[in-house]
């Protein structure tokens, strides 16, 4: 049924995006002379369409119960508007496709060293012939094990005072939203996109399930962040994070600030937070953003930007403040 679906979906956006390709895209190649990327373009047609289709989907659904049951009113929603021009750039997906196509080669080559040498290749479908080489089966294994590479990843982010100010940028919004989980430094977007292909085509995903995996993820993502009251139940918050347990990661004292404190650090699945005792269940709703973000004598008043160019840029210059403290110390 499950397998059905996602065919027919797969097949009305490969409809789509030939319609799209051979009407508006092609044309405009052909006339500005960079047919060389023509297949290339094709393929990364696919995955735009299906980002634009999630940004639609997910407004459609979460803004409204935003509207009608908020956690936090706000007078003011300048804040929001850059994370709504991150989650288009994020969420059409050319950066996590790129990193995905671009490293396939490396990774065939290696392969092909493994087998050389006789070292055994990572193949998830062939787990289990009859059972991990069903699309379902090995859909949801991928997403456990990308999960799980995620929960380490999002810790190292709190955990190394560099990286840290790169994804401070994600932590200084103070207004939650169905937009902010698309605020993100760039270049830790381009780690982030890097790490995951690596891992992704490592253990044999292919590229229609990356596909799926990266889309689903931004989905689930969205909800997380989103400011309304949304009936989560104690049995389905231990299955999946819910906006409360990830808004306790964004409480200013609580889930990140610098490489000292952290919890709720489960992209996904709490289950890691559980396993490794990063879980904190506190459900009252609290202040979000970073302790130094507040004025004196609470915080230091500091300046994250309000704009996206403003955002990427304070976040060099703190970087360049911490290895000069570094260095003199």
């Amino acid at each position: 049924m499950v397998t059905e679906i996602l065919a027919q979906l797969d097949n009305a956006v490969g409809s789509l995006q030939t319609l799209l390709y051979v009407d508006v895209v092609q044309p405009l190649f052909f006339k500005a002379g960079l047919m060389g990327y023509d297949e290339d373009t094709y393929d990364a047609l696919y995955w735009v369409i299906i980002g634009a289709l999630e940004v639609l989907a997910t407004f459609a659904i979460l803004r409204p119960l935003e509207a009608l049951r908020p956690i936090e009113t706000w007078q003011d929603r300048k804040a929001v508007r850059s994370d709504v021009f991150y989650t288009w750039i994020a969420k059409l997906g050319i950066i996590n496709l790129a990193f995905f196509f671009l490293l396939q080669p490396v990774f065939n080559h290696w392969q092909s060293l493994m087998v050389i040498h006789g070292i055994p290749n990572i193949d998830v479908d062939g787990l289990w012939p009859g059972v991990t080489d069903q699309p379902v089966v090995s859909f949801v294994i991928y997403l456990v094990v990308l999960d799980f590479a995620g929960y380490w990843y999002h810790r190292w982010q709190h955990r190394f005072g560099v990286w840290w100010e790169l994804h401070a940028v994600h932590h200084s919004q103070q207004q939650m939203s169905l937009w902010a989980d698309d605020r993100n430094h760039f270049l830790d977007d381009i780690i982030q996109a890097a790490f995951f292909a690596g891992i992704s085509l490592f253990i044999g995903v292919e590229p229609s399930q990356f596909v799926v995996l990266v889309a689903l993820g931004n989905v689930l993502q969205s909800i997380q962040h989103v400011n309304a009251r949304l009936p989560f139940v104690p049995m389905l918050d231990r299955l999946l994070v819910s906006p409360t347990f990830h808004r306790r990661h964004h409480a200013i004292g609580y889930g990140h600030e610098g490489t000292r404190y952290g919890c709720n650090f489960g992209v996904l699945f709490p289950w890691w937070d559980i396993l490794f005792k990063t879980a904190s269940w506190n459900r009252v709703v609290e202040p979000t953003g970073i302790r130094d973000q507040l004025p004196a004598p609470a915080g230091l008043g500091r300046n994250y930007g309000m704009g996206m160019w403003a955002q990427q840029w304070h976040a060099f210059v703190r970087i360049a403040q911490r290895l000069r403290r570094t260095t003199a110390a």
